[in-house]
């Protein structure tokens, strides 16, 4: 058995668990806009689901678009069943919790898909990149509404 445990710990280490969220397949593709995952991994942004399924996207603006239409995006899951959604954080590029993250809108950073939500872990960090990058405004995740991610699309940072 602990020969087992060992074992799982190392399978699971290798195959991208570290931090608790997966690594998204060489061909895994953005469900909302179809994009390759693996080309931009400084963007990934993950939700894992309670029987381990995960869905991977392009940037924490595709991840928003899919969270407020999941039925829209996966056919068969449920937004109540997501135990864990991750967005890769702009410095360091590790994947941390979107629910803890701070998002800056309206910066001159674009990521794979134009004008981005840019996650950071801390406050401090939030307002040092929007001094750095001209950004609009600070989020937090719930303070992001199902108008925002579309807005982006179009250059719109209210």
């Amino acid at each position: 058995m602990r020969a087992f445990l060992v074992w799982a710990l190392l399978v699971l280490s290798l195959s991208g668990w570290a931090g608790g969220f997966p690594d998204p397949a060489p061909r895994d593709m953005c469900p909302v806009c179809g994009m390759v995952i693996s080309k931009y991994p400084a963007w990934t942004a993950t939700v894992v689901y309670r029987d381990g399924h995960a869905h991977h996207f392009d940037g924490a603006k595709d991840l928003f678009k899919y969270l407020f239409d999941v039925p829209r995006y996966a056919r068969g899951h449920r937004a109540q069943d997501i135990t864990r959604i991750g967005v890769s954080e702009y410095y360091d590029l590790k994947r941390i919790d979107a629910r803890q993250a701070w998002f800056v809108i309206g910066s001159d950073v674009l990521g794979p898909m134009g004008h981005e939500l840019i996650p950071l872990a801390s406050r401090l960090d939030a307002e040092e990149f929007l001094r750095d990058h001209h950004g609009r405004r600070i989020l937090r995740f719930e303070e992001v509404t199902r108008e925002m991610p579309g807005k982006l699309d179009t250059g719109h940072f209210d």
